[in-house]
């Protein structure tokens, strides 16, 4: 019997404390169906006529979320990006966001202006305003944010919704950030430089990761889409997530030589001695969409906007990874997960 939340992990004490709260007003003029089952997707959904308003929170606490190099200006993107990432992955637009504030008392004023301008240049960035917060005293810096949006009912992405035959795609290539943070977390870029291209590239995807809020609406808008999540805590735990979601049983078949993994990603990881798989697929921080599309539906998608064919949903309940010889492997889900 697990006796410290420790023995559970992030997923599984978000499962018990889904359990202790299935039973919502469903009298509420505010929630439908999809408000129930987005309890456990990316956000919330509150009914509004033809649309639903979008809710979505994050939290970032500095020792867990913020290495040392990034700046207070950075930190304050972040907490935008995060929160954005989840409209995306539901095809919000944005409307606003509040963040509320854990502060030192012995921060620097400089810091907390730039962290302000990193939040508010993102606002700007992402289409939305600062529309209110708290602040109080912390031991750590620690930001909250929690990010309204707007999406059309006939338009929203959820997890649940993918079915065997569908094909699964991404929106973009896998592993920079996770590379971003080998070379700010390993000194051997001092004994083997980096060409400085590559060095920038991949500690941006580490340190200023952006939202794909334009390709979520696309997506949202297309309406070819029929399941969705955002790629934070790994590709394998996300398919984790939508096999979890899932009303029906499905599992995945994912091809390894079909992942659009960047050369800068087997650069890095042959100098670090990782394995740029693991990289890939189970680091997270990509801030990528994950969706599940329709065959007959895929190639049109394709003209509308990048996105990268990975695989196939089954009825396995599995994780299948062919590859590139052909064997194909039974994958546990795994990825980033708190309170591990």
């Amino acid at each position: 019997m697990p006796s410290k939340i420790s023995d559970l992990g992030e997923k599984l004490l978000i499962k018990r404390l889904l359990s202790k709260s299935k039973n919502p007003r469903l009298n509420s003029l505010f929630l439908d169906e999809n408000s129930i089952k987005s309890l456990s997707d990316d956000a919330a959904l509150l009914s509004l006529g033809e649309n639903y308003l979008v809710a979505c929170s994050d939290m970032l606490i500095q020792s867990t979320h913020f290495p040392k190099e990034m700046s207070p200006y950075q930190i304050g993107k972040k907490i935008v990006t995060v929160n954005v990432s989840d409209l995306a992955a539901m095809g919000a637009e944005t409307i606003g966001i509040i963040v509320s504030m854990g502060l030192p008392k012995n921060m620097p004023l400089t810091d907390f202006d730039d962290l302000v301008d990193g939040v508010l240049d993102n606002c700007n960035k992402y289409g939305m305003a600062l529309i209110g917060g708290d602040t109080n005293e912390s031991s750590e810096l620690t930001l909250s944010g929690t990010c309204l949006g707007i999406v059309g009912k006939k338009n929203v992405m959820m997890k649940n919704g993918a079915h065997p035959g569908d094909i699964v795609a991404v929106t973009g290539p896998l592993g920079l950030a996770a590379a971003g943070f080998k070379v700010l977390l390993n000194p051997f870029h001092k004994i083997n430089p980096l060409e400085e291209d590559t060095k920038n590239l991949v500690i941006k995807h580490a340190l200023e990761p952006e939202a794909k809020m334009k390709e979520g609406i696309i997506l949202a808008k297309s309406n070819s889409i029929s399941s969705a999540t955002d790629i934070t805590d790994g590709l394998l735990s996300e398919l984790g997530e939508l096999i979890d979601a899932n009303e029906n049983e499905i599992g995945f078949i994912i091809s390894m030589k079909d992942l659009p993994i960047p050369k800068e990603v087997f650069d890095i990881a042959n100098i670090t001695c990782s394995d740029p798989l693991d990289m890939a697929t189970a680091y997270g921080e990509d801030f990528e969409l994950l969706l599940t599309v329709p065959p007959n539906l895929f190639n049109d998608l394709k003209t509308k906007l990048s996105i990268y064919k990975i695989g196939l949903v089954d009825s396995s309940g599995k994780i299948k990874m062919i590859d590139k010889a052909g064997n194909t492997n039974i994958i546990t889900p795994r990825g980033y997960e708190h309170l591990k």
